[in-house]
């Protein structure tokens, strides 16, 4: 799979399948890079610093029960739950890892949208913890 369009992600949330309501989403991993130049250096220096991550996801919205809106709305100000994603809901592979970590449900904007467009349900998921990336 070396290059394919985003159609099919998955997306599991505290044990919840919650693909089939993912509009988009993204990982944001990353590392800090806390400076070190002295008065002698003549450019910038930096040190290797911690790994930080988050997760941006925009759902559709959805209050029945037992769905999206339910399971989200709880986890705000929660402990950490599991996340697992994959780029398809194919089984893991080399071609389809799996990136799995503990998050803290950070932000959720149950509902948003305009006169006229689907309802869209935003959250924000941060890393507590190392992101796990595996290929089997």
């Amino acid at each position: 799979m070396a290059k394919f369009v985003l159609t099919d992600a998955s997306v599991n949330l505290d044990a919840n399948d919650l693909s089939d309501h993912v509009e988009s989403l993204t990982i944001n991993y990353g590392a800090e890079t806390p400076e070190q130049t002295a008065m002698s250096d003549i450019t910038r220096r930096r040190l290797p610093g911690l790994i930080d991550w988050t997760v941006d996801v925009t759902f559709r919205s959805d209050f029945a029960a037992a769905n999206l809106d339910s399971i989200i709305f709880p986890l705000v100000g929660g402990i950490a739950v599991v996340l697992i994603i994959k780029p398809t809901s194919a089984a893991v592979s080399s071609s389809n890892p799996t990136f799995t970590g503990n998050v803290l449900v950070a932000t959720y904007n149950p509902l948003a949208g305009t006169v006229g467009d689907t309802s869209n349900s935003t959250v924000v998921l941060t890393g507590d913890g190392t992101l796990v990336r595996a290929e089997v």
